[in-house]
């Protein structure tokens, strides 16, 4: 089972504007991507084998210009399979 260590998202509610970002860990670092709502979006996914190159790559896509603001989220919420 992987552990999410954190989720972004950028405050835009829609199939064409919704961004999403989770970190996971299993055995190794995950990062997820989603560009659009949870029925119709695009799911891009890295592994990584530190923390610190997942963290890297989580801010690289926050970084990226995709409109709203993104926010950290909480709960213990999975991201797409």
């Amino acid at each position: 089972m992987e552990d999410v260590a954190g989720h972004w998202w950028n405050g835009i509610w829609g199939r064409m504007g919704r961004r999403d970002v989770w970190l996971t860990q299993e055995v190794r670092w995950k990062v997820t991507a989603r560009v659009g709502d949870s029925e119709t979006g695009r799911v891009l996914r890295w592994e990584f084998d530190t923390e610190d190159e997942a963290h890297a790559m989580v801010k690289r896509l926050l970084a990226a210009d995709a409109g709203g603001q993104w926010r950290q989220q909480s709960g213990d919420r999975q991201p797409p399979q």
